[in-house]
């Protein structure tokens, strides 16, 4: 079981999503727990103010210190010397199937959502124990990467999903992307399974499968291929792929 505690300005931004398809049976089934804590409850002024305008000048408004420092201190409490504090922000290290892996060896993790043009430095250097970003591009605010970070760790998790193999296959789990699916109909307007598929040899279908990964990632994203974990016989696939392309040439021997 993973628990989360999103801080966001905008928490029913995030509690459709929590309650639908896998993420909602996880919390029913006590998997996951996710709770959605507003910085506006922590300030002191009566206008609940979490932003104001930049030192030095600027456009925009900046993420205030004080209620999101406030909402972790009366939320996590004596748990924050050992729960990860993450700040989603473009500035982070980028989001991966390995991080997911990792953050899921957690008990409890923090999610902090920035908002307008970021949040006081002062979070980044004294709250913040991890700085995530989801892609080289900026959203509005922290929340659809909060929700893409709490989706991606809970189907890590054992029991979270219905074939216990599933997260294993997944696109980048293993460093490749996922090979093709196919469901009936076997013919479809002229565009016909492959016969593999239709063999019942199990055998002949992971191997199909791991080639057609192979090739996948070697088109659509070669540079997966360099931390990809691969066999002997995976190399030996992916020099025959190589070589089938014209003018192509194979690898170099490994020493």
């Amino acid at each position: 079981m993973i628990r989360f505690d999103v801080f966001t300005i905008f928490p029913d931004l995030l509690a459709p999503y929590l309650s639908a398809s896998v993420l909602g049976r996880a919390r029913q089934a006590g998997l996951l727990e996710v709770y959605l804590h507003d910085p506006r409850d922590f300030t002191i002024d009566r206008h609940r103010t979490t932003d104001d305008v930049p030192y030095g000048g600027g456009g925009g408004m900046v993420m205030k210190a004080e209620p999101i420092f406030r909402a972790l201190q009366a939320t996590v409490g004596e748990a924050l010397h050992d729960t990860p504090v993450i700040l989603l922000t473009p500035q982070g290290r980028p989001f991966r199937q390995s991080i997911a892996l990792e953050l899921a060896g957690h008990r409890r993790l923090a999610l902090l959502c920035g908002r307008y043009e970021g949040v006081d430095e002062r979070i980044r250097q004294h709250l913040a124990t991890d700085e995530i970003s989801i892609g080289d591009y900026v959203v509005t605010g922290g929340e659809l990467p909060a929700l893409i970070v709490i989706d991606a760790v809970t189907r890590c998790l054992p029991g979270v999903l219905g074939d216990e193999n599933a997260a294993a296959n997944d696109s980048h789990a293993g460093g490749l992307l996922e090979y093709p699916h196919y469901t009936r109909p076997s013919d479809f307007q002229g565009w016909t399974v492959p016969d593999v598929l239709l063999s019942g040899d199990h055998a002949r279908i992971a191997s199909w499968r791991r080639r057609q990964a192979i090739e996948r990632t070697w088109r659509r994203r070669p540079d997966l291929l360099e931390h990809a974990d691969l066999t002997p016989e995976d190399r030996q696939v992916l020099d025959e792929i190589r070589k089938s392309e014209p003018g192509a040439q194979s690898s170099p021997p490994e020493e």
